[in-house]
């Protein structure tokens, strides 16, 4: 079996959970027997992944790849003739969309087509952008170019029940194509990533504050309430995001950014607590890498976290900051419970390690042949 895969949120984003999960899925075709895993991208003309992956000849911008004019190029004026010339068997789009755009008849069914859909806030949040203007636009361009992606699909893979429903609910004709692939944590690497960090004696950990629906500012919030009453109980913050995401950034707050795995594994193995206050995830990846470093989580409720939240984990609910409040002040005296041992938290994660993800690819796979 030739199974084609789009490489590009590795190519534009490696550090990204989305480049993370692109990467893991290129590696799990690689040694799956009786698979020939071929990369396809667009990058720089001196950028390593022409070295190994199928690019346009144009080279393009790695800051650029989301732009409409770059994804044109790629996904209409490339990938239908590369798909057809290499005799691909099973592509796999990994961005939320990005499947062909202008296949024949004959080229569509010569090909099963994969969408690995992570989530579709795109669409159905409101997200960061410099104007109003591009805001809008952007929402109809994805729009269009999920719908494209879902009724070329031959199966739709999501990593969450959450995300599956809310397919579901926007488009009922998928609901047959609808298959759950939980997202990969690589046990091994987090556990022995290593690379030293100049982090304070104790801390709480947040990753990710781009998107509003990271309820960021409304965690600073409740955290610096909390900070006020008790400030030689409760720790300080470290967010691995920019601080240009934050319109007001309290006192004892810092911000990390631009750093590889190695570091991140680092701030999560010495973090007191990671709390993950998101009011809307496809799958809630920080919970489980978190998890895998032997960390103890703290989670809001609802969307995916209630499907990725190691048991006896901390629970708080979104609306409500005075429970938030003590929850920190129970938090900061408590330590650990029993389940939040590092070896507990370890184990549990272990269901999202990479043989279980192997093993679960492969019945996908086999299923979709």
């Amino acid at each position: 079996m030739r199974v084609g895969l789009d490489l590009r949120p590795l190519t534009a984003a490696p550090y990204s959970g989305i480049g993370r999960q692109a990467l893991a899925l290129y590696n799990t075709l690689r040694q799956r027997p009786d698979t020939e895993a071929l990369p396809f991208t667009s990058a720089p003309l001196a950028h390593q992944h022409r070295t190994w992956a199928y690019c346009p000849a144009k080279p393009s911008p790695v800051e650029g790849l989301h732009r409409p004019q770059e994804r044109f190029r790629f996904e209409r004026d490339f990938l239908p003739e590369a798909i057809s010339g290499l005799a691909v068997d099973v592509y796999i789009a990994t961005v939320n969309m990005g499947l062909p755009i202008g296949l024949s008849d004959v080229r569509r069914k010569r090909t099963l087509w994969v969408l690995q859909l992570h989530d579709l806030f795109q669409i159905t949040h409101r997200n960061r952008h410099e104007s109003g203007l591009k805001a809008a636009f952007y929402s109809w361009f994805d729009r269009w170019s999920i719908r494209h992606a879902m009724e070329l699909a031959d199966a739709i893979w999501t990593p969450s029940a959450y995300t599956a429903q809310t397919v579901v609910d926007l488009f009922p004709a998928t609901q047959s194509r609808l298959r759950l692939l939980p997202n990969a944590v690589p046990l091994d690497p987090w556990q022995k990533l290593q690379q030293d960090v100049f982090a304070p004696q104790r801390y709480w950990l947040l990753v990710g504050t781009r998107e509003p629906r990271k309820n960021i500012a409304w965690f600073l919030e409740a955290w610096q309430q909390a900070r006020n009453m008790w400030p030689d109980l409760i720790p300080p913050l470290v967010l691995i995001g920019h601080p240009r995401d934050v319109s007001s950034v309290p006192q004892h707050v810092r911000f990390v950014h631009g750093i590889n795995d190695a570091q991140l594994g680092a701030w999560y193995r010495l973090a007191e607590r990671l709390w993950h206050p998101s009011y809307a995830e496809g799958f809630g990846l920080p919970v489980i890498e978190a998890a895998a470093c032997g960390t103890p989580v703290a989670t809001a409720r609802g969307s995916s976290l209630d499907e990725v939240t190691p048991p006896g984990a901390l629970r708080f609910d979104t609306r409500d900051t005075v429970t938030l409040v003590q929850l920190m002040h129970q938090a900061a005296r408590q330590g650990r419970g029993e389940q939040e041992s590092p070896e507990a938290l370890r184990a549990w994660a272990t269901q999202y390690d990479l043989p279980a993800y192997a093993c679960r690819v492969d019945e996908l796979l086999k299923e979709l042949a």
